[in-house]
C-alpha cells in the first residue's frame, strides 16, 4: 500500500498514562494477536515499515494503513484510513503517531492524528478517547493478570507469624514506599507497613485474611473482597480492599474498608 498522505493540518493529540511496562505496551503494537485484543477479531498488523495494518470494528468496518516508521519500544508510526465508498479518510489518508516514554507509575503514551480537515479531525475525537481508554485496559488486564494472586500473597503476609518470613514476604510483594490506609491503620513504607502488622497481630491474635471473590481490575487498580475469621472459625467482619499496582505488579498502595 502507498500512502496517499496530502496536507495534514489538523490534528488529535492525547497523552495517557498505562501501569504496565513499555517493553508490554509496545508489544500491542507489534504482536498481531496483541493488536486484535485492542481493536477486535480479524485486525491484524505487520509490524515493520512497509507493513500492512487491519482494523476490524464490531460493526464491520475495516480501516487499514501501513506501518510508516517502527522504532521499539518508543514510537510507532502509520497510516490510517477506511476501505468502502463514502468514508471521511480513504486508506493512507491520515497519519497516526504514538511514542511511548518509560515513568515511574508506567507508561507515558503521547498519541498524535494527523488529518487534512476540521470536520473529519472533529468526527474521531471522541472515537479515539474511547479507543485509547480501551487499550490502556487491555494492556493493564495483561499486565496485571495475576492480580488475584498478588492479593493472596498480601493476606498470606499479614497471616504469616513467623516475623521473618513475613518481612520477606511483603519485601518481594511491595515497592518501597507502599501506601496501607483502613480505618486502623495509615502507614507509608515497607518498613512502617511491616512494623504495623507486627503490632496488629498482637492486638488481633488468632485473626486470618483471606480473599473470598475474584479480583475486579481496571487500569491497574483492583477490587479485593476480603474475610477476617477468629481463631475458632467465626467470621469476625467482611471487607473490600483497593490495590493499586504498580507497573512491574507489586502493590502500590492498599485501601480497605471493613463492614
Amino acid at each position: 500500500m502507498t500512502p496517499l498522505l496530502g496536507k495534514l493540518e489538523h490534528t488529535i493529540g492525547r497523552e495517557l498514562l498505562i501501569r504496565a511496562p513499555r517493553a508490554v505496551v509496545f508489544g500491542f503494537f507489534t504482536d498481531p494477536e496483541r493488536w486484535a485484543r485492542w481493536w477486535g477479531k480479524g485486525s491484524t498488523i505487520d509490524a515493520r515499515p512497509g507493513g500492512a495494518l487491519l482494523v476490524v470494528y464490531p460493526d464491520g468496518t475495516r480501516a487499514s494503513g501501513e506501518v510508516l516508521e517502527l522504532t521499539p519500544p518508543e514510537r510507532i508510526v502509520f497510516t490510517y484510513g477506511y476501505e468502502g465508498a463514502g468514508k471521511p479518510i480513504a486508506p493512507g489518508g491520515s497519519r497516526v503517531t504514538i511514542r511511548l516514554a518509560e515513568e515511574r507509575d508506567g507508561t507515558r503514551l503521547a498519541f498524535l492524528h494527523e488529518l487534512a480537515d476540521r470536520p473529519t479531525r472533529d468526527l474521531h475525537v471522541q472515537g479515539w478517547r474511547y479507543q485509547l481508554a480501551v487499550f490502556a485496559n487491555v494492556v493493564a488486564a495483561e499486565a496485571h493478570a495475576d492480580a488475584a494472586g498478588v492479593a493472596d500473597r498480601w493476606f498470606a503476609a499479614w497471616n504469616e507469624a513467623d516475623a521473618a518470613m513475613r518481612e520477606r514476604g511483603f519485601a518481594e510483594l511491595v515497592t518501597d514506599d507502599v501506601a496501607f490506609q483502613d480505618a486502623y491503620s495509615c502507614t507509608r513504607g515497607r518498613n512502617d507497613l511491616v512494623a504495623h502488622v507486627a503490632g496488629a497481630r498482637v492486638h488481633m491474635a488468632g485473626i486470618t485474611l483471606r480473599r473470598t471473590a475474584e479480583p475486579r481490575q481496571c487500569q491497574g487498580t483492583a477490587l479485593v473482597e476480603w474475610r477476617a475469621t477468629k481463631a475458632d472459625g467465626s467470621v469476625l467482619s467482611k471487607g473490600t480492599s483497593v490495590f493499586e499496582l504498580a507497573p512491574d505488579g507489586r502493590i502500590a498502595r492498599v485501601v480497605g474498608f471493613w463492614g
